[in-house]
């Protein structure tokens, strides 16, 4: 169950737990999609406070799904940071869900084409 994948030619081992069938040597694919939610919208809030000379610190954001047989069926993004709060950091937000590549793709999802060789 384990594999690699060259993400921008940086190896990622990805892999399923034990119990799975795994050998609990990498994170899970849904675990990578999640990573990606997350680690993406922070970056849309940092080039955000950036390009507004908004100094953010403290920044975390989590990203979580609800299991729903083999998908998720909701998607949450939980923003945490010590400055700014508020209406600033509300504005932050709305503009990150405008840049962020990943949550857009997830927004209005593209048809995925599989094909064999």
């Amino acid at each position: 169950m384990r594999c690699t994948v060259d993400a921008g030619g940086f190896p990622i081992t990805v892999d399923e737990p034990p119990e799975a069938g795994g050998t609990g040597q990498g994170p899970q694919p849904t675990e990578l999609l999640l990573g990606a939610i997350a680690s993406c919208f922070t970056l849309a809030l940092a080039h955000s406070a950036g390009k507004r000379d908004v100094e953010l610190r403290g920044l975390r954001v989590d990203a979580t799904g609800t299991y729903d047989g083999p998908r998720f069926s909701t998607l949450r993004i939980d923003v945490h940071a010590d400055a700014p709060t508020g209406d600033e950091l509300e504005r932050l937000v709305e503009v990150a869900k405008r840049v962020c590549y990943v949550t857009n793709t997830l927004r209005s999802a593209p048809p995925i084409e599989i094909t064999t060789r």
